[in-house]
């Protein structure tokens, strides 16, 4: 319950959802934007497939619907029930996703000179937001798991060796869960963290749904975290772009956090994203756990199920023990395919054509699918099906070699300049088969899941060139040069001696 001027709010209110719709019931005549004017000036066969409920609350950011810029009224209402649910202080809601959110955290804490602690496999918006602020990132090194070709996450002892050596730091950043769906152990973390007074930013992309079972990781708010970017439409049934930030504690300014988000979010802000996320935070609070019990025991049977098929299985809790798997959500399906003699790109491919199914992430040897609320027994099923008629195609075809041995897991590049300077440098043009050596000025990831190969400021190696080339050749979608082709890479220009 929310006590809001006077009266209180209950967790099954949607005040923002409920707002809108008898705002578009009174049928106002509007002369102001979105210039479609309730669809009346769309395309007709759009406007015949998304339907004119949706349109009708497609609106801007008039007096009696309130503003995400300065929230008075029903969008502050619904942040406040969102805070309730998920224990924080504050929670800010954000139509530009995760990504936005993650940027305003970093920003909301660091400014030109500021050290921040990260893991080296951030997503790409970090890095992104150290490069606005220029903030300078002290990077813990993940750790690797060799038989997966994955990172995890970052262990207690990296933390509290990286604040001993720098405990000016503005901000220490935890991946939680990870794309994966593997934890570290957060609270310990948070713990550590707070003894030097630093706040803690959670990157939890991927763990909504965790603070609203008991059986899946601490969330970030329950782990007494500072700031949380959460993202709601990835797992909590919310629509594309729409996320959360939350916020508790006395180490972060709500005030500031609030100016960022502002100076991040268009001025535009979409209603239907704020009022799915109005929605999906109601079902959440009060169907979240019977919801996600089903999910869960839907993820096990799968995991069962693929377990027993040859020369395929699915990471269980067998990959926990280690300082850097502490936890891990259940609900994510890790699939190894690589026993198999196929990346998970061609999975990936086989599994599209053969049976219509697309999997949440291919890489070099795994695929990963992630059971929700909204899938049943029967696509289940069919993922079964299909991955049993893989292996009975494919387990012939292996060849004799070690597998684990051909796994590939580059090291880490060495950073030479800050991000931003990088970034900022005088620049020119190399071959790519020729940059070894040289200070990347740009991006290189593979998305999904976007954690940089290369970021500006690193120095290439050829361990690294291959790594992406490998990802090239075998059809995986290397992003972020402005040479799509990856023909050609920006360094930073090097000047020659004068003789």
């Amino acid at each position: 319950m929310k006590k809001e001027g006077g009266k209180t709010l209950s967790q099954k209110e949607t005040p923002l959802f409920t707002g809108l719709i008898e705002h578009a019931k009174k049928n106002p005549i509007q002369f102001h934007i979105p210039g479609h004017k309730k669809g009346a000036g769309i395309d007709p066969e759009f406007r015949s497939f998304i339907g004119d409920n949706a349109l009708s609350i497609d609106l801007i950011n008039i007096g009696p619907l309130d503003d995400l810029h300065a929230p008075k009224g029903m969008i502050k209402k619904a942040q406040d029930l969102a805070a309730e649910a998920f224990g924080a202080d504050y929670t800010f809601f954000s139509v530009q996703g995760t990504s936005g959110a993650i940027m305003t955290m970093v920003m909301a804490v660091c400014g030109p000179g500021d050290k921040i602690i990260v893991p080296r496999n951030v997503h790409k918006s970090v890095m992104t937001a150290i490069v606005f602020s220029g903030a300078i990132p002290i990077f813990i090194h993940p750790e690797i798991d060799k038989n997966l070709g994955i990172s995890h996450g970052i262990t207690n002892d990296a933390v509290e060796k990286a604040l001993e050596q720098h405990p000016d730091a503005k901000g220490v950043l935890v991946i939680n869960p990870t794309y994966f769906g593997i934890s570290a152990d957060l609270k310990r973390i948070v713990e550590i963290a707070h003894s030097y007074d630093v706040p803690v930013l959670v990157d939890e992309a991927h763990g909504v749904h965790i603070h609203f079972h008991e059986d899946l990781p601490l969330s970030a708010m329950q782990a007494g975290a500072d700031m949380a970017a959460t993202s709601v439409h990835k797992l909590g049934g919310s629509m594309t772009q729409s996320s959360v930030l939350n916020v508790r504690g006395s180490l972060v300014s709500p005030q500031r956090v609030q100016s960022i988000l502002s100076m991040m979010t268009t001025t535009s802000t979409s209603y239907l994203l704020l009022a799915s996320l109005d929605v999906a935070r109601k079902r959440l609070a009060t169907e979240g756990r019977e919801l996600i019990d089903k999910t869960i025991e839907l993820a096990n049977y799968t995991r069962d199920k693929i377990n027993a098929i040859d020369n395929i299985y699915c990471i269980g809790k067998e990959i926990l023990g280690t300082k850097a798997t502490f936890d891990y959500d259940p609900t994510k399906l890790i699939i190894p395919v690589h026993e198999l003699g196929l990346t998970g790109y061609d999975v990936e491919k086989w599994l599209r054509e053969k049976y219509q199914i697309e999997v949440e992430l291919s890489d070099l040897y795994n695929i990963l699918c992630i059971i929700t609320p909204g899938d049943t027994k029967n696509d289940v099923d069919t993922l079964i099906k299909a991955l049993q008629e893989l292996s009975n195609e494919f387990q012939l075809k292996k060849d004799d070699l070690d597998v684990k041995a051909r796994i590939l897991l580059p090291d880490i590049p060495v950073l030479a300049l800050t991000p931003r300077d990088a970034f900022y440098a005088e620049t020119e043009i190399v071959p790519f088969n020729e940059s070894a050596g040289r200070i990347i000025a740009e991006f290189i990831m593979v998305y999904p899941p976007g954690i940089p190969i290369f970021i500006p400021g690193e120095i290439v190696t050829e361990d690294n060139l291959a790594y992406v080339t490998k990802n090239l050749e075998v059809g995986l979608p290397v992003q972020g040069p402005e040479d799509p082709t990856l023909n050609t890479i920006r360094v930073i220009k090097e000047h020659r001696a004068i003789r």
